[in-house]
């Protein structure tokens, strides 16, 4: 009997093909022996054009979130692009309060790509999926033209299970609710921004990126739900523009205390030095909680014991403001306001 025979993926020296993506025996091989291997798993395996997932518990919602990465450098401190890839979907659905369940993964590959960097980014992808308890369970991959990508984009898409009783969002902060966030700002940015650049600092800076559903699971498990108000990751425009945008949905202001906000020394001093304000700066494993006041020593206590959360920190509460203004209070007894970021200092950070 003949048998068609194949030569294996060169995974060492070998280049991403326009064959890879044209749908045939090329594109199936690299399925194959590259995503379906990493990502193993019975969904999977199913082989179809989705799959055919189990339902949630009793008493869930299903919760959907999606994300496009299109980060430079593809591998920075603390991460690449494929574990930033998991991570922050897996954060979008935990912010929602949700219990996530599986990922779906979309790879935008650009042709002459070293094939040995792409199994080492859907290796560090599928550990980071490993990890979280977060299956990838389908996907679909195309090649561009030499010249018409950036070597790898990757699109996922997350599904979540959220529990009836949570119901954390912007517009439910009140005056009186206590602000508090999980850790360090700006790790993320200023740690792209350095290997982009070539910045060389006497500590490195590393980025923060993490799946934080295990964090916001301590802190329900230590609260009731209704005392959380919001969770929110601030990525993209950092701690400052995501604080204006729960302002603006809750109808509310918000007073930050300037010296309560935790920054890495390092960051700090890389800002000052090109101009940059942390609190603007991209976080990829940070959480902000707004919390009910009567339950804000237990969350940040919660917070604090999780291994994500032991840098937390009380920064400041919700205020009656009709403009919704978010102020910073100073040091030096001062006030100035965080407005919503102007432009995109860093771009392609996530």
């Amino acid at each position: 009997m003949k048998t068609h025979y194949t030569r294996p993926l060169d995974l060492r020296s070998g280049r991403v093909d326009m064959n890879h993506g044209a749908g045939g025996r090329a594109t199936a091989q690299l399925v194959a022996e590259l995503f379906a291997r990493a990502f193993d798993n019975p969904w999977l395996a199913q082989g179809d054009d989705g799959a055919v997932l189990p339902a949630p518990a009793p008493g869930e919602r299903l919760v959907m979130a999606t994300d496009g990465h299109v980060v430079s450098p593809l591998f920075f401190p603390g991460g690449d692009i494929g574990s930033l890839a998991v991570h922050g979907t897996v954060n979008d659905l935990a912010v929602m309060g949700a219990r996530p369940l599986y990922l779906s993964a979309s790879f935008i590959l650009e042709e002459g790509y070293p094939l040995a960097e792409l199994k080492r980014i859907v290796d560090s992808m599928a550990a980071a999926s490993r990890a979280a308890g977060v299956p990838v369970v389908t996907g679909d991959t195309k090649v561009v033209e030499q010249g018409k990508g950036d070597g790898v984009f990757i699109a996922t898409t997350g599904i979540g299970a959220l529990a009836v009783e949570r119901s954390p969002g912007g517009a439910r902060a009140r005056p009186g609710d206590v602000v508090l966030v999980s850790g360090s700002m700006g790790d993320h940015g200023m740690a792209i921004l350095a290997v982009r650049e070539s910045l060389a600092f006497d500590s490195e800076i590393r980025s923060d990126s993490a799946a934080l559903h295990g964090l916001v699971e301590a802190l329900y498990a230590a609260l009731p739900a209704e005392a959380i108000r919001v969770l929110r990751d601030p990525t993209r425009g950092g701690l400052a523009t995501t604080l204006n945008e729960i302002a603006r949905q809750s109808g509310a202001g918000m007073r930050i205390e300037e010296a309560a906000v935790p920054v890495h020394p390092q960051v700090e001093a890389a800002c000052e030095l090109l101009g940059l304000d942390p609190l603007y700066l991209a976080n990829e494993g940070k959480l902000i909680a707004v919390v009910a006041p009567e339950s804000a020593d237990a969350a940040l206590a919660a917070l604090r014991a999780h291994p994500l959360g032991s840098a937390a920190a009380r920064i400041g509460t919700v205020v009656e403001d009709a403009h919704h203004f978010v102020q910073l209070a100073t040091p030096l007894g001062g006030q100035r306001m965080l407005d919503w970021l102007s432009g995109e200092p860093l771009p392609r950070i996530c």
